[in-house]
């Protein structure tokens, strides 16, 4: 599990370290180009429950801490449906990775 690190008093938000790499991806291009939007993901029963709603801005502090020390490849189409809904105004959900055969990574 990686670690989205975000705000000035560094709150901590756990994410599968692929996931999260895909997640970076789409987050880093928006704020290359000075987008801010919601990222918004419900919380497992586990930990409690509910949803959690971020207003990521590139102005706020953030890292990514990822637990694995190989960078996983990456799927093309999972990155652009992230940032397809990311450009919403449902903002950035953390959806499931494409399972077709057209599986293409990125490098």
């Amino acid at each position: 599990m990686g670690t989205l690190i975000y705000g000035p008093h560094g709150s901590e938000f756990e994410f599968d370290d692929r996931l999260l790499a895909h997640l970076r991806v789409v987050i880093v291009t928006k704020f290359r180009r000075r987008e801010s939007f919601t990222l918004s993901w419900e919380v497992h029963r586990d930990s409690g429950g509910g949803r959690i709603s971020l207003w990521l801005d590139p102005s706020i502090p953030l890292q990514f801490h990822f637990r694995g020390s190989r960078e996983p490849a990456l799927n093309r189409e999972w990155i652009e449906n992230l940032a397809t809904i990311a450009g919403t105004t449902t903002g950035l959900v953390p959806l499931d990775e494409p399972k077709s055969p057209a599986h293409s990574s990125v490098t």
